[in-house]
């Protein structure tokens, strides 16, 4: 078991490093180039909803990175200490989006979901967001 905990700024300059840290965390793994794209597509999805969603895009708030590489899977989990999810069945439909003003497409939850086996999102308003994120990596069970 591998392990790799991050706290880094809630800024969007920070996407392409923390795409590109969980993909080379999971290397050990031998992930397909397709399974690489999928994970840093998911991470990109929740990273940034913790940033325009969860704090609005303010400064000095941090999104916390919680990794696990164990027998063939990668565990993510993504959380924030921001403003919470009031209704998170409904933040799961997709095209919904709090933001159409900024010409959101409300498709990051079921962009995560499509590309990850497993994604459970927890939140409680005015405390937070999680999104557990699970991708199976390894040989093909026949």
């Amino acid at each position: 078991m591998n392990k790799l905990y991050i706290k880094i700024s809630a800024d969007m300059a920070n996407d392409a490093f923390v795409r590109s840290t969980v993909a080379a965390f999971c290397v050990e793994l031998d992930p397909t180039v397709e399974q690489i794209e999928d994970i840093k597509t998911a991470v990109s999805e929740a990273f940034t909803n913790c940033v325009v969603h969860g704090y609005d895009k303010k400064e000095g708030n941090y999104v916390y990175l919680d990794l696990c590489v164990d027998e063939g899977k990668l565990s993510i989990i993504i959380s924030d200490g921001g403003k919470g999810i009031e209704d998170v069945a409904k933040a799961m439909e997709p095209f919904y989006t709090t933001k159409p003003e900024e010409e959101r497409s409300g498709m990051g939850f079921t962009l995560m979901g499509t590309f990850m086996d497993e994604m459970r999102v927890d939140s409680t308003p005015g405390k937070g967001t999680t999104v557990t994120m699970v991708k199976i990596i390894g040989k093909e069970v026949a």
